[in-house]
């Protein structure tokens, strides 16, 4: 049986980024990956993903192996948040185009075909497009955290509005813990910091405006309070998706940023595509503020070709800049009573893909902690500190450079991800490249593409090794490699020697992961778990376990609807702060360790 494991092993692109004067030479960008808001179809047997800043689409038979295939030079392929729909034997494109009208693309093959253009009459950012059984056509559009999500009936043929834009969703943060902005859902910016930022923007956008021979498009103190706006403490709201299931209209939303942990999914239901909505009881579904990679927000909703649904979305490291991001893929589904609901317990380890939503892992995670070797630089144990965010990265750039983690015992193993990083890569565009300019930043897409090579190995003493899988002439750019063995390998030690990156750059690692059968007994439940209402959307949890006992908090609105998850490793206390006020609350503390899973009791907070 295949599995996956997030975040998903893609060949994301790199791109060129710089702000005016970011790092003082002007003549460098950084470089680094990035994919995001993803869209995700079965268009004609097949289905089709298409992310952000990829230039390009992946397709699949399974869900499982993607390949990946170039846009044609008529797609904008620098507008963020590409949509695609199927409308009858065609498939329709749109993507983010804010302060000017926006186009629909529409082609029958986009592997095949060039894409034809239908004009629109509006800007928009971050769309939707939805096709109801009756043949009608709505779009929704939004992202801002100033303006809310807007709806619209369009003209099958043309394209064109035939009906008023009218609002969708607007956040509630007071009440909606789960939109709240900012890391944890704390608020990240004091006054001081928010007038800083305004007059740092008010200075570079002089310094521009002086260059082009302009003025600034307002008078300053408008342009100001707009700024103060822009970087508030307000959430963006984003991201649509609407989804049809028994009659009934799911609009799914993201929120509160996407650089945060907390970045999430939620969903209001209405029994029109133009609404009236309401919140759904099951707020936020998709949520992942835990583990070795955080966030899943701004995404689509598919059901597959055997009627199970997935839904998928971005997740984010944020490492060298707050928009370098991943895509993660998670079982979805709806429950008896319509509420819609995202499987995100274990939502980065292996999961098998015709596993039932909810179900066990089939491994459990070995190297979490455990005693690393490097051949040379900083941060070896940041390999198996399951945090993305953390690397090692080698003192050189040459070929042979390694890292080795000691697993302590004997064990079987049965799947390895190793997931390769960027950090500060710093160059100049390539001779005769030209970067699209956008609003006080420069990007340029690397189209060619890029090598990682390693070699795996293995040993049950640390003397004797084994190729466990030799990827030195690999001629793919895997950065989240994933490798299952039916056979599980008997090992002690594992190590990854890399041979080849991306840009002759150090090679840098955030984490060998680790996964098979534990040598042990399973944890015993938690206990004297308590908990702490720090407000009506804040919640602190604690209990008690034994040495090397990890947990996984859930919680729901109802006992049979612990949807919510957050792994906490190596610690005896979690918070939440999705909550939303005056909603019942339950809560469950799960246990783990390397030999399996712990269920504990379930217990009423409020409700």
């Amino acid at each position: 049986m295949k599995h996956y494991c997030n975040p998903m092993n893609l060949e994301y692109r790199y791109q060129f980024f710089r702000r005016p004067n970011q790092s003082g030479k002007n003549d460098l960008y950084k470089v680094y990956r990035e994919a995001a808001d993803p869209t995700l179809i079965a268009f004609k047997g097949l289905y089709y993903l298409f992310p952000s800043m990829t230039a390009g689409f992946f397709t699949s038979e399974d869900l499982h192996d993607w390949n990946y295939y170039r846009l044609g030079n008529e797609i904008p392929v620098y507008d963020y948040a590409p949509d695609v729909r199927v409308m009858g034997d065609y498939m329709y494109f749109s993507a983010s185009r804010n302060g000017e009208n926006g186009s629909f693309y529409r082609t029958k093959d986009p592997r095949t075909e060039a894409f034809e253009r239908i004009p629109a009459t509006f800007p928009f950012w971050d769309p939707n497009l939805f096709i109801d059984d009756d043949g009608r056509v709505y779009f929704y559009w939004g992202c801002s955290n100033m303006e809310p999500i807007y709806g619209v009936e369009l003209d099958s043929k043309t394209m064109q509005p035939v009906t008023e834009k009218q609002v969708m969703i607007r956040s509630h943060e007071d009440v909606r813990g789960y939109e709240r902005f900012g890391e944890e859902h704390v608020a990240p910016h004091t006054d001081a910091d928010i007038e800083e930022q305004v007059e740092n923007m008010i200075s570079m956008m002089k310094d521009q405006a002086k260059e082009e021979g302009a003025e600034l498009p307002l008078p300053e103190e408008q342009v100001k309070a707009q700024l103060r706006g822009y970087f508030s403490n307000r959430p963006y709201i984003e991201g649509a998706w609407m989804t049809k299931h028994e009659g009934r209209y799911y609009l799914q939303y993201a929120i509160p940023g996407t650089e945060y942990n907390v970045y999430g999914d939620g969903t209001y239901i209405g029994d029109s595509p133009l609404g009236p909505f309401k919140p759904a009881n099951n707020n936020p579904y998709s949520y992942k503020p835990g583990g070795f990679i955080t966030g899943a927000g701004h995404g689509s909703t598919l059901e597959d070709r055997k009627g199970k649904y997935w839904h998928i979305s971005s997740m984010r490291i944020s490492h060298n800049e707050n928009f370098e991001r991943r895509l993660g893929l998670w079982k979805a589904g709806f429950d008896e009573d319509g509420e819609l609901f995202c499987d995100q317990r274990f939502g980065d380890w292996p999961i098998a893909m015709d596993a039932p939503a909810f179900a066990k892992p089939d491994w459990m995670l070995l190297s979490y902690g455990k005693k690393v070797r490097v051949s040379s630089g900083d941060g070896a144990q940041n390999v198996t500190d399951e945090n993305i965010q953390t690397i090692w990265k080698a003192a050189a750039a040459a070929p042979g450079e390694w890292a080795e983690i000691d697993l302590g015992e004997v064990y079987d193993v049965s799947a390895v991800q190793i997931n390769f990083a960027d950090d500060g890569i710093l160059r100049e565009l390539p001779k005769g490249q030209e970067p699209k300019v956008l609003p006080y930043e420069e990007r340029w897409l690397d189209l060619e593409k890029q090598v990682t090579c390693w070699v795996m190995e293995g040993s049950t003493n640390g003397s004797d090794y084994e190729v466990l899988e030799d990827k030195s002439q690999a001629r793919s750019d895997l950065p989240h490699d994933f490798l299952e063995w039916e056979i599980p390998k008997r090992v002690r030690f594992i190590k990854v020697t890399v041979m080849k990156v991306p840009y002759g750059a150090n090679p840098c690692i955030s984490g060998i992961r680790i996964f098979g059968k534990g040598n042990g007994t399973m944890p015993a439940m938690a206990r004297e778990v308590s908990f702490v209402p720090e407000s009506e959307m804040d919640l602190k949890v604690t209990w008690e376990a034994e040495e090397g006992v990890h947990a996984n908090l859930l919680w729901g609105y109802a006992p049979d609807k612990m949807y919510h998850s957050r792994t906490i490793m190596g610690a005896t206390e979690g918070r939440i702060g999705a909550l939303v006020a005056g909603q019942p609350v339950y809560i469950r503390v799960d246990t783990f360790n390397e030999n399996g899973i712990t269920e504990g009791k379930i217990i009423k907070v409020r409700g």
